[in-house]
């Protein structure tokens, strides 16, 4: 299990852009599954939509690109000094079901390949047993002078 410091720690996101709260499983260089617990009190519910709030789709495809960011810091053991993960591609999206305020997203990511720099890598997130996002998701690792 990986907390919120220490996400903080692989991830130049913070709030209210920090959409992981908790690394629940890992497994190198294959798997990885977080949490990102959905609240009301959220910045974007205020606009999307004030009366019926739904999280947007693309902040959900945030939430699996950071998970699947640490998945590759992890693996290749990435020091962070002055590299930085890039997303770098989508593919395959579909949203199935809203996720609203009140929802838990789990999120998971499993590498299809890996060359270099850059990772692709299968990224779903459910609410309960209910899949509501699925994507591929490209990243690329630079050095970020």
């Amino acid at each position: 299990m990986i907390d919120i410091n220490e996400i903080m720690k692989m991830l130049p996101h913070r709030y209210p852009f920090l959409l992981i709260d908790r690394i629940i499983k890992l497994e190198l260089n294959e798997y990885i599954e977080a949490i990102k617990n959905v609240t009301y009190n959220e910045p974007f519910f205020q606009g999307h939509f004030p009366h019926i709030p739904v999280m947007p789709g693309v902040l959900i495809v945030e939430a699996m690109a950071q998970n699947a960011g640490i998945l590759a810091i992890k693996t290749d053991d990435i020091s962070l000094d002055n590299k930085v993960v890039y997303f770098a591609g989508i593919d395959k999206c579909k949203f199935r079901k809203p996720v609203i305020p009140g929802d838990t997203l789990i999120l998971k990511a499993n590498i299809i390949n890996h060359k270099g720099p850059v990772w692709k890598m299968k990224c779903t997130a459910f609410v309960k047993d209910n899949l509501v996002t699925e994507a591929v998701l490209t990243a690329t690792i630079a050095n970020h002078n």
